[in-house]
């Protein structure tokens, strides 16, 4: 069912549309029940400020009343962000989402005396409370965890005035969002037959695996230009979030922007330090398989050098298949059947539930991802265009979604949710899954020179990539706090150096490939991206793990995934059996990407 063009939404059957209905019904009573939960805001602020901490009930039920309020808000504002990613351009929930983070400022405003309270009471006395309120012991790593960040909460009023300025700090982000999706238009590719083909966020990679060398330089170009065009505008998007990290960081009094982002997850700065060490120790095998890479492509590299347009090619050449989205979802069941009957009857179960959206249509945000709230179905949004990749993509998102199913059956709402960091292993855990599957029944030669050099690219995109993204988030952040300028041309400079560094002298360097970060939207939520590349590291060693011990690896990885947010997540993974605050889960996985080279390597 892939298509030239994207469809109107109402083109789609619904069998393959999210079913957002069975979240909110009746769309008339949000606008009432937004104004009744803001009016609850000010009456929680009337009730408990200035006596947060009376008694251990009372601290209790503020925490009960808090959840309640925040449940009923997310659950508006998550429906109305996946109506408006449905289509960008429908002013309607535009509105309804400007009209939830309002509402969500409005809320973090009246609840900021909350923590600085709680936080100016004796530690000893509040932590005494959980010994005889039962009702508070479900709050308990909640309390402890609070107290470890006492020294970055704001007094009562400045923590008001931040919660009231988060509307305007986030526009950032919005700003890049609309411009992305809803504003930005690309130049039709054309190939070496002169035919047009639509350049647009979903086809984008599937351009750059043609083989048509021609169609890959054009899509390449023609997605850049578009950005280039911008660049000005884009750059000071990106200058001012970053600044705006930077100085949240200096109020919270935090040595920097980076170990703000870590502190809510309790990540020690020597975890990033790790991922980019290791990585870095290993760019010589990264380079060696680019060199192989241009090797491999040979007679089709016309003027005898790589460019980075040609770095998605698959190098082995297949007859082009298509895997219709049913017999992907097969496929899915199969590569994931050593999680056990409990983990696929669930994921059957949302897939007939409709959790999935599943075609590219005109004005749907690009990409895919997993979203939900406690209280909905972990929907998955999908642009899905019938190939191999596209398979591996749902497998991610399922891997987030069920990740959610579980935790959220098993855990009350504050500890309902799931780190970034542990959210993207339980994702690649699914996709490594999948490529064993693959590898384990493939028989025909060619087929699996094809997954090998799939696999080597997973690791590439995944790990080097993401982590490559990690350093140049560090070093714009460090721009800002040495008291530079993160000017258009800076941020082009810095990319360059980077790409250069990480794809090796076998790739040639072109004016092109230094505009890419102005594409990146994870850059506008700081310090997320290196979770990719610690979570791939960590799935590495899981899967390993499951695929080589069975059923009690399988179960101890159910339990992590029970585990929600009711610790920190270095401390979750070890449910697994990894410790990520050490290097080695790198330095296996980066000896894994050794190990797959020096096969594809022999056969090729």
């Amino acid at each position: 069912m892939a298509s030239v063009q994207p469809k109107k939404r109402s083109d789609i059957d619904q069998a393959y549309r999210w079913d957002l209905e069975a979240m909110i019904p009746d769309e008339s009573v949000l606008e009432s029940q937004l104004q009744q939960i803001t009016q609850e805001a000010k009456t929680y602020q009337e009730e408990y400020s200035g006596h947060l901490t009376d008694s251990g009930q009372k601290l209790a039920d503020a925490y009960a009343a808090k959840d309640d309020i925040w449940r009923r808000l997310e659950k508006i504002y998550v429906y109305a962000h996946m109506k408006r990613d449905e289509d960008n351009a429908d002013a309607r929930y535009q509105a309804l989402t400007d009209r939830c983070m309002s509402a969500i400022a409005a809320v973090s405003a009246c609840m900021a005396f909350f923590s600085p309270e709680l936080l100016s009471a004796d530690e000893e006395k509040v932590l005494g409370y959980l010994d005889d309120t039962p009702d508070l012991k479900i709050y308990d790593f909640a309390l402890r965890d609070a107290f470890r960040l006492k020294a970055h909460v704001l007094s009562g009023s400045e923590e008001a005035i931040l919660a009231q300025m988060s509307e305007v700090t986030g526009a950032t982000g919005d700003i890049f969002t609309m411009l992305n999706n809803a504003d930005l238009t690309f130049a039709p590719a054309v190939d070496a037959g002169g035919k047009e083909h639509p350049v647009t966020h979903g086809s984008y990679i599937r351009l750059m695996e043609s083989h048509d060398r021609t169609l890959r330089k054009s899509a390449y170009e023609s997605m850049y230009d578009s950005y280039k065009k911008l660049i000005n505008t884009i750059a000071t998007t990106y200058n001012y979030n970053t600044k705006t990290d930077v100085i949240t960081a200096r109020l919270r009094h935090f040595e920097s922007a980076r170990a703000a982002a870590l502190s809510g997850d309790n990540i020690p700065g020597a975890v990033y330090d790790n991922l980019v060490a290791v990585v870095n120790e290993a760019l010589p095998q990264m380079h060696r398989y680019t060199a192989l890479r241009r090797k491999l492509l040979g007679k089709t590299l016309t003027d005898g050098k790589m460019y980075m347009y040609d770095m998605y090619v698959p190098l082995i050449e297949l007859p082009e298949r298509q895997i219709p989205f049913e017999e992907g979802l097969d496929i899915m069941r199969a590569a994931l059947a050593p999680f056990g009957q409990d983990y696929l009857d669930k994921m059957n179960e949302g897939i007939r539930q409709r959790w999935i959206d599943v075609y590219e249509t005109r004005g749907k945000t690009s990409g895919a991802y997993s979203f939900g709230c406690y209280d909905s179905y972990p929907y998955i949004l999908l642009n899905y265009t019938d190939t191999l990749k596209d398979v591996f993509t749902i497998v991610h998102e399922m891997g987030h979604s069920m990740h959610s199913r579980y935790t959220r059956e098993t855990q009350p709402y504050i500890y309902g949710s799931h780190s970034i960091f542990t959210a993207e292993t339980a994702s690649t855990v699914n996709e490594s899954l999948l490529m064993h599957h693959l590898l384990e029944k493939e028989t025909d030669p060619d087929m699996r020179r094809y997954l090998l050099n799939m696999y080597l690219e997973e690791f590439r995109t995944t790990l080097f990539r993401q982590t490559q993204f990690a350093e140049f988030e560090d070093l714009t952040h460090r721009e800002i706090e040495n008291g530079g300028q993160l000017t258009a041309d800076r941020m082009c400079e810095i990319y360059q150096e980077l790409n250069d560094k990480y794809y090796g002298p076998a790739v040639e360097r072109d004016d092109t490939i230094r505009y890419e970060w102005a594409r990146i939207p994870h850059f506008y939520n700081a310090f997320y991206v290196y979770k990719y590349a610690t979570g791939y590291s960590a799935a590495t060693a899981i899967s390993h793990k499951i695929l080589k011990e069975g059923k009690p690896a399988a179960d101890r990885y159910i339990d992590f995934l029970r585990t929600g947010e009711s610790d920190h997540p270095i401390e979750l993974l070890k449910i697994a059996g990894v410790d990520m605050s050490s290097p080695e889960p790198i330095r296996d996985a980066m000896a894994t990407f050794t190990s797959i080279l020096d096969e594809f390597e022999s056969l090729v």
